[in-house]
């Protein structure tokens, strides 16, 4: 497989979109991954495949929220015979989101007893540590890519250190044994994900995959050896790569270690296609792992998604909850006008507004947004600046500050973005 080298740093705020431009493109149902393309957000449901309506609602529910990539579950004959009637019924409500099979132990089979599954899917993914042992693993795994091969479908592969081929592993710790200074259990782990990554992909491509097919992905759970694992996948190895943590947990946790993990691959440039795998609550959001997604590349400058508000964290001068308020129900209006905006003002999603709190950083963070409103702090003038575009022009006063600040920023998006 041909090597490259360290991909370039992205600096934040880059006006350029892409993450890395030496990864070899990858198109999945017309996403492009990889090759400069910018980085594409995905998802997957959690949902029984062969309960058709469950997985059809959940599967437009992500793509509403942004998905540009949903994977499903297809893991035995039900699921298999169930995807080609999801995939109809998104097309009926006009949801075109491409679909990935989510394979494991049986996809081979799967694939070649279920064609219409087979074709229907925009790419399959495959787990090389699960298909099989010794002789089973490599006719497993041939007849899986053979299969892509024939119907010119993408594949990830996709190691995850929970199902990492024991062969390899057990290889590593033998050889990682007869040395005079030998590696911890860790670092013998990461060179077996990595070797297991190359390995497969390298019989991929040997099979008759191009490097346009594949994608390839290397997932732990623990942040310092997902970042050590895909520094290492960025320097040996130009194909597109996948990034995510296993399973990133629950609550504040799950976001914290997403956004970690992610932040700082992406930061040196590598990865193109992203995922962050939270568990949600009992009844909650499945949706808001794509927002997290796209929260991570808006904070740092690779992608923009919807406007941004800036608002001060409050202190001893803003006794007053105003300010919090208005921030509030500024970011309420965003989210329901978000839809509207993004079809009739493209570009708005480059808004930037500030809900400011008294006048120690209130003008000064108020001219930087387009459009901002600096309001009174303890003691100080009841009235409150607006500025649009780094000038001021109005004061605010009164009961109604809020109503007609949200007035000042629809206008500036009717009259800014309006094609």
């Amino acid at each position: 497989m041909p090597e490259v080298a360290n991909s370039a740093v992205t600096v934040f705020g880059d006006k350029n979109l892409s993450a890395r431009d030496n990864t070899h493109p990858v198109s999945v149902g017309g996403v492009m991954i990889g090759g400069g393309n910018h980085v594409v957000v995905q998802s997957m449901t959690d949902t029984d495949t062969a309960d058709v309506a469950a997985t059809v609602a959940q599967v437009k529910l992500l793509a509403d929220a942004g998905s540009e990539i949903v994977r499903v579950t297809v893991n035995n004959a039900a699921a298999a015979e169930a995807v080609p009637e999801v995939s109809r019924r998104l097309a009926q409500l006009g949801c075109t989101v491409p679909l990935v099979g989510d394979f494991h132990f049986i996809g081979h089979r799967l694939l070649r007893d279920y064609p219409e599954m087979a074709s229907t899917l925009a790419k399959f993914r495959i787990n090389p540590g699960n298909v099989g042992r010794g002789v089973r693993h490599d006719e497993n795994f041939t007849t899986f890519i053979e299969i892509a091969r024939e119907l010119g479908k993408p594949v990830r592969i996709g190691v995850n250190a929970g199902s990492l081929d024991p062969d390899v592993m057990a290889s590593k710790m033998d050889d990682n044994s007869r040395v005079a200074e030998p590696l911890s259990s860790e670092e013998v782990e990461n060179q077996a994900l990595v070797e297991s990554t190359l390995s497969s992909a390298e019989a991929a491509l040997e099979i008759g995959l191009t490097s346009e097919q594949i994608i390839i992905s290397c997932k732990v759970s623990r942040l310092p050896q997902m970042v050590a694992v895909y520094r290492e996948l960025s320097e040996k190895s130009d194909l597109a790569l996948h990034l995510g943590l296993t399973e990133a947990g629950m609550g504040q946790k799950g976001i914290v270690t997403t956004t970690a993990a992610l932040s700082t691959l992406l930061e040196q440039g590598i990865g193109d296609t992203i995922r962050a795998s939270l568990t949600p609550e009992v009844g909650g959001d499945r949706a808001k792992e794509v927002r997290l997604c796209q929260d991570i590349l808006q904070a740092i400058g690779l992608r923009r998604f919807r406007p941004s508000v800036t608002a001060c964290p409050g202190c001893g001068r803003t006794t007053s909850t105003l300010f919090r308020e208005l921030a509030q129900d500024i970011q309420i209006h965003i989210d329901e006008k978000l839809p509207e905006w993004q079809s009739r003002y493209p570009g708005s999603e480059s808004l930037q507004i500030a809900v400011m709190g008294c006048v120690v950083n209130g003008p000064g963070e108020s001219r930087a947004a387009n459009i901002g409103i600096s309001l009174p702090g303890a003691g100080e003038d009841p009235r409150a600046p607006v500025f649009v575009d780094g000038e001021r022009v109005k004061f605010l006063s009164g009961p109604k500050i809020a109503a007609d600040f949200i007035d000042m920023v629809e206008n500036y998006v009717e009259t800014t973005y309006k094609g």
